[in-house]
């Protein structure tokens, strides 16, 4: 039972609240605790962890978007991640406009399918820029042609296509993009109340920012949900070997194409000689017959060579190699 208060200290309380000595407002709330909704019916199925573990792979997802974009587009692009939330899959549909761009992609071998929102400002200025404007969106939104989602189909081809390296981590998926839907209503996947998380990027094409929202349904990460935890990704991340990145470019360098020209010798002859020379004449040159030739790569001076035929065609047989150093 609490402490009962006798006459006096009722009177001296009062006396000091008419007063203004005692404030009740200090009183009041004081014990009153921060109470969070909790809805039963639909239990949120991704945790913190699980949505910032999205954030992580998604930042290194925005980091690829960031290096191989400008390439496609001939124009300077930023990425960031902007959120990363779980709602009911109603939420995200109805918050949708008409027309939009909505990618849906196979994420093989998960079950289910991933959906990849793209701002219709975004998808405006990479027509543009791609059919060779200087990339600017339009004020009005209208209808996409079938050129343009062909075009469009193309740019989210390449996004879609870098999800691969994020993901091997977690699980080694296939990504393929079955189709795009410029009308909501067609893209339904899965149920309206079903948990997704959604996690947006905002992408800077130029000077046109618009947003790319990624919806991954819990249906289609469930058998991999318990790896989406930072420790267990953390721990499977894989050192990248400097022998691998060594390789790589030596792949890269081994499939160049490089000029290379023999020449069979050097001469100088006068301006009136030149102008006067007629069909027949012999120019001298400075190297001997029997001598080597040298063969340039490109502009350098890499090896000594005897000229001779292959296969009814001119060729020179190496003799030796200049190493310079």
């Amino acid at each position: 039972m609490g402490e009962v208060l006798s006459q006096n200290e009722i009177d001296n309380l009062l006396k000091a609240l008419s007063t203004g000595e005692l404030d009740a407002e200090e009183y009041k709330n004081k014990d009153e605790k921060q109470v969070k909704v909790y809805d039963f019916k639909r239990p949120s199925k991704f945790s913190k962890e699980h949505l910032r573990t999205l954030e992580i792979i998604f930042e290194h997802y925005g980091r690829l978007l960031y290096t191989n974009l400008p390439a496609y587009l001939r124009k300077t692009v930023a990425v960031e991640v902007v959120n990363s939330e779980a709602v009911i899959y109603s939420e995200f549909s109805n918050a949708l406009s008409n027309p939009v761009l909505l990618g849906i992609v196979d994420a093989s071998p998960l079950n289910g399918k991933i959906i990849m929102e793209l701002g219709t400002n975004l998808g405006y200025a990479i027509i543009d820029r791609m059919l060779g404007g200087a990339g600017a969106s339009l004020e009005k939104k209208r209808e996409f042609s079938e050129i343009e989602i062909i075009i469009i189909e193309r740019f989210l081809s390449i996004c879609i296509d870098l999800l691969r390296e994020p993901w091997q981590n977690v699980v080694a998926i296939k990504p393929r993009l079955e189709r795009i839907e410029t009308n909501p209503q067609f893209a339904q996947i899965i149920s309206p109340q079903e948990m997704i998380s959604i996690v947006t990027l905002s992408i800077k094409i130029g000077d046109i920012e618009g947003l790319m929202n990624i919806c991954l349904p819990y249906d289609t990460l469930e058998e991999v949900v318990d790896k989406l935890n930072t420790k267990y990704w953390f721990s499977t991340m894989k050192e990248k070997d400097e022998n691998t990145y060594e390789e790589a470019i030596e792949a890269l360098i081994s499939r160049a194409e490089i000029p290379i020209k023999a020449t069979l010798g050097h001469s100088s002859i006068s301006v009136n000689d030149f102008v006067n020379l007629q069909k027949g004449d012999i120019i001298k040159l400075e190297s001997k017959v029997g001598e080597e030739l040298q063969i340039y790569v490109g502009n350098i001076k890499k090896f000594y060579a005897l000229p001779g035929a292959s296969n009814d065609n001119y060729a020179v047989r190496i003799t030796s190699i200049i190493r310079e150093e």
